[in-house]
């Protein structure tokens, strides 16, 4: 495991402990290009392919969209332009700029987005993918642009910051993008000097019965420990990870080194702090902001809780 990421990780018995203060600045980006699902409404606005009403509305038109194939998300949604070779690599060069706009700025994790089904997916996944050429056809084709793009991002990261690919683990149920493809991947990643795979899932559009069935805790868990594992490699376990215990003993067993949330801190931002409390950190090192953090040290002080 990369030294810069071994902080993260807990793996010995619970003990009272202090939170490290550095955690509470690091700041991450993710680079993502929508692919086949852009020229949509908002997610709040019904995140529909932009039409008329949405011009008259707010103003806002579509636009031509691009992908791996001209093979629409789903009925309804415009077709997008394949790309060709020359607009691929025009589009390389706009990831570069990406990453070096995202260090410039002073992030000090940056994520590929290649899953969900946006651009780089939409490349890897044979759903989405009816190439004939050197980016398309065999597993080892379809992912050339991502890890192409990948080790641009490596290049143009320091290396004592760290660099993660977000991936669909696997498209559903015996259909398309595979764990055993993401395995594959993930080895590539790794030999390009990727430091973690985010492993999520979906993102295409599927046919009733083939869809994974999801919404249970920590449902996404096992690809990321399967991958750890088989790989050799660092995972982000994601997906209805919410319960601070739940979260630990998914780090302690090794089935991953990182948690990832996201609509759980939509629902209670003070959730980090409140997990460094439930598992022994000290309070008066928690990451509770200051102008309220101090109030509450006080009371802990003066009522012990």
């Amino acid at each position: 495991m990369p030294r810069h990421l071994g902080r993260y990780a807990h793996r010995g018995p619970r003990r009272p402990r202090r939170a490290d203060p550095q955690l509470q600045r690091q700041a991450a980006i993710q680079i993502a290009h929508g692919g086949r699902k852009g020229s949509s409404q908002r997610p709040w606005e019904g995140g529909n392919p932009l039409g008329e009403a949405d011009i008259k509305a707010r103003g806002e038109g579509p636009w031509q969209i691009a992908a791996s194939s001209g093979i629409p998300f789903d009925d309804g949604w415009p077709a997008p332009q394949m790309l060709t070779s020359e607009q691929i690599d025009a589009l390389v060069d706009d990831y570069r700029q990406a990453f070096r706009r995202a260090r410039a700025a002073g992030y000090d994790v940056i994520e590929l987005h290649c899953a969900h089904g946006y651009l780089m997916h939409s490349f890897l996944s044979p759903l989405a993918n009816n190439r004939n050429d050197q980016y398309g056809g065999s597993r080892e084709n379809r992912m050339r642009l991502p890890l192409r793009i990948a080790a641009i991002m490596r290049e143009e990261w320091p290396d004592n910051l760290p660099a993660f690919v977000r991936i669909s683990s696997v498209d559903g149920v015996d259909i398309g993008w595979s764990i055993e493809d993401s395995i594959a991947f993930a080895t590539e990643l790794k030999a390009i000097g990727i430091d973690m795979v985010d492993c999520s899932s979906g993102g295409m559009k599927l046919p009733r019965g083939n869809s994974l069935v999801s919404r249970t805790p920590g449902f996404q868990v096992p690809f990321a420990e399967r991958i750890q594992k088989e790989v050799g490699m660092p995972t982000v376990a994601v997906g209805l990870i919410r319960e601070p215990d739940y979260a630990e003993a998914i780090l302690r067993d090794g089935k991953a080194t990182l948690i990832a949330l996201g609509r759980e801190l939509l629902w209670n931002p003070n959730w980090p702090a409140q997990t460094a409390l439930a598992l022994g950190c000290d309070p008066e090192w928690t990451s509770w902001p200051e102008q309220y953090g101090w109030w509450l040290k006080r009371r802990v002080a003066q009522q012990g809780r």
